[in-house]
């Protein structure tokens, strides 16, 4: 049997940038899995927090260059690049001027919620597709983390259903409490809109918030994952509306959640 190709998308990962429990997570995961003969590749966004030179990022010519439209504007792609130290792992870098050149993740110095988030959000995910496309990869699954990589699997569904590289992959979204109060603006489906997706494949998206990222996740995703066993109300009722033949698991980073998830792509690729 082949090697699974596992592709790890999150908004963050140690060394590089730590805001929550997610960036240790997803630093083990991928190396656990790597470890047990799967194959893998990473992308995050490279948010201005991450230090260039301290973290050797360097930029992948043949990568970069493509333009991403987000709405009615398109932005160019940079790629970067850098090494895990002691872990024969890469990590890939989403980068943008306009997005990610802040000294700040999602929130400014007065903690103030970036009103951009959801554009921020787009690029990322629709960067995250492309580069793989780049490369020319076949990811076997897609693992998805936190709501800022909730629009993948729609996409993947929608948009890149006929691309052969991603004609048999899988997706599994994995949520946390991160949540966060802000409502976007109107325009959001409009600006989150690809080819082939419906204005009705978004309705979960109309209410703007934390929320809707996390239901259309949900939705389109081959496997959710509660990352935590200790939820929000509010996401534990998200999850009992998940359809019945979608499966849904608990997996508690406090176990052995390194086997749990090892089982869980073996299903889903099988």
């Amino acid at each position: 049997m082949s090697k699974l190709r596992i592709l790890y998308v999150a908004s963050e990962i140690n060394p590089f940038l730590q805001t929550t429990e997610v960036a240790d997570f997803v630093r083990k995961l991928p190396q656990g899995m790597q470890e047990r003969g799967m194959e893998i590749r990473i992308l995050v966004p490279r948010f201005g927090l991450i230090n260039e030179r301290k973290n050797r990022l360097h930029e992948v010519v043949r990568l970069s260059g493509i333009n991403i439209a987000v709405g009615d504007e398109e932005k160019p792609l940079v790629i970067k690049v850098a090494s895990i130290p002691n872990a024969k792992l890469q990590v890939y870098f989403i980068d943008n001027e306009d997005y990610f050149h802040r000294k700040y993740v999602f929130f400014d110095k007065e903690n103030k919620f970036y009103a951009d988030n959801d554009e921020r959000a787009i690029f990322f995910c629709k960067g995250v597709i492309e580069t793989v496309k780049k490369l020319g990869w076949a990811p076997d699954i897609v693992h998805c983390n936190d709501w800022m990589t909730s629009l993948i699997p729609m996409y993947l569904k929608s948009t890149y259903k006929n691309d052969p590289l991603f004609k048999n992959t899988k997706t599994v979204f994995t949520v946390y409490n991160n949540s966060f109060k802000h409502k976007f603006n109107g325009d959001l489906l409009e600006k989150v809109k690809m080819l082939d997706v419906e204005d009705s494949m978004l309705t979960n998206l109309k209410s703007g918030d934390f929320e809707g990222f996390i239901k259309i996740g949900i939705q389109y995703s081959d496997a959710s994952v509660k990352g935590e066993d200790k939820f929000s109300e509010s996401l534990n009722a998200l999850f009992m509306h998940v359809a019945d033949n979608k499966k849904v698991d608990t997996i508690d980073k406090d176990t052995d959640y390194l086997d749990s998830y090892y089982n869980l792509y073996n299903e889903l690729a099988g």
